[in-house]
């Protein structure tokens, strides 16, 4: 599950015993991410404020889109499937998700979305290729200045917390291998690959 050892469900104290039963609260089981940071959980902690602090002023839909972006650009399965399946669950059709895991450009979404999700794969790919044009664009389509901070502040995070499941060899949980339909779940499975238990 990881290149690293972690904390074992059943042998956790505070304050992973904490965390490890929030997942298993919300989700049905203990995030392998989770389990991931247990060695530390403060730096887990940390990184759930800073992205509820980006996350809490974005349309929620564009937050999975720009999520969805620099997660395809990085290659982490484990990210685009966790907001993919958001994606398909609370906003687009799961063939508007499989299409855009492709090609964004491609996916029929309006120009603004494509000019987001641009933005957002430019930040993951090269930040130091991101020029005024690529603001002048999203502030022509109608986006505000904090609009354009908020695709780059969410797809940076993005950036941080799969380059830290990727580096250390987390594979996405096992219950992803139930998203349906399977030709979604395989789109979005773009690097390593859904763990098996």
């Amino acid at each position: 599950m990881t290149f690293i050892e972690t904390v074992a469900e059943d042998g956790a104290d505070e304050p992973v015993a904490e965390l490890y039963a929030g997942d298993r609260e919300a989700l049905g089981h203990v995030a392998n991410y989770t389990k991931a940071f247990s060695l530390r959980p403060e730096a887990y902690v940390a990184w759930r404020e800073l992205n509820g602090a980006i996350k809490r002023p974005m349309d929620p839909r564009r937050y999975e889109l720009v999520s969805v972006a620099a997660a395809r650009r990085r290659g982490s399965s484990y990210c685009l499937l966790a907001h993919g399946s958001i994606l398909a669950r609370k906003h687009l059709d799961p063939e508007v998700v499989r299409a855009l895991a492709a090609d964004h450009a491609a996916a029929g979404l309006d120009d603004v979305d494509v000019a987001v999700m641009d933005l957002a794969e430019r930040v993951a790919a090269d930040p130091g290729s991101v020029s005024q044009a690529d603001v002048d664009r999203l502030r022509a389509l109608g986006l505000s200045d904090a609009d354009v901070l908020d695709v780059v502040l969410a797809a940076a995070a993005r950036c941080f917390f799969s380059g830290v499941l990727d580096a250390l060899g987390v594979l996405p949980d096992a219950a992803f291998a139930a998203l349906q339909p399977p030709e979604l779940r395989d789109a979005l499975t773009v690097g390593r690959p859904i763990a098996e238990t």
